[in-house]
């Protein structure tokens, strides 16, 4: 569809600053090559395409994580679920019969053991993903997305890292939401956690808000979920 090709060549010409990484036109030392962008936005638009007449909802959340999006290019997704070593959690329930590949470079020093042997897990990819399941939710009618599509890190504690998107972010992060609803316009957005919440809010975006399950809100983020869904 060319309007999905449209919106990633729109994500693609974001330029990133020095704390802030665009999984889909950035490189750096922790990707395992040079065509890695193309990588991930072949699997967001494959992504995108599965749910073009589906989608329902749209869960934004935060920032994207370097454990997630960062290097699948895919919100709150990481490696493990997309390479088949995230235990309830099957690869086709993302991408269908679309072969994924990591991104991230198992020969980094600064990969774990069990990061280089099978790429990166995020925990809240993992909770999201598994709620989902367990509320019964259609996978292919429901999206996941972040309030600043882009990775935000942390320049002291360096690129595996995550930080809260700023004010100017979330601005720039709220134009690229408004093209994501014009893609998909009869879905209902839930915002997940407060800085998806109050931005949209906002701009007067309508949404339903759960809680962020990171930071010990795991079980406040079930407990909304399954009132809405069950």
């Amino acid at each position: 569809m060319p309007k999905i090709s449209a919106f990633i060549s729109d994500l693609q010409s974001y330029s990133s600053g020095d704390n802030v990484f665009n999984p889909w036109s950035d490189t750096d030392e922790l990707d395992i090559g040079s065509d890695v962008p193309n990588i991930r936005s072949a699997q967001l638009e494959q992504y995108l395409r599965l749910r073009s007449n589906t989608a329902k909802r749209i869960f934004v959340a935060e920032g994207l994580g370097y454990q997630g999006g960062r290097f699948t290019g895919i919100a709150m997704t990481s490696e493990r679920i997309l390479l088949g070593h995230q235990q309830e959690i099957s690869p086709s329930n993302v991408l269908q019969t679309f072969i994924p590949r990591r991104t991230s470079n198992p020969s980094s020093s600064l990969l774990a053991k069990t990061q280089k042997q099978n790429g990166f897990t995020e925990p809240t990819a993992t909770i999201v993903w598994k709620e989902l399941k367990h509320c019964g939710i259609d996978s292919f009618q429901t999206i996941l997305w972040n309030i600043f599509p882009f990775h935000p890190f942390n320049k002291t504690k360096g690129p595996l890292s995550n930080r809260p998107p700023n004010s100017e972010e979330l601005l720039t992060g709220v134009a690229y939401v408004k093209k994501l609803i014009d893609l998909y316009p009869f879905a209902t957005i839930i915002s997940i956690g407060r800085y998806s919440n109050n931005t949209l809010n906002q701009y007067n975006i309508e949404n339903i808000p759960v809680p962020h399950p990171a930071n010990g809100g795991v079980n406040d983020f079930k407990t909304a979920m399954r009132n809405l869904f069950l």
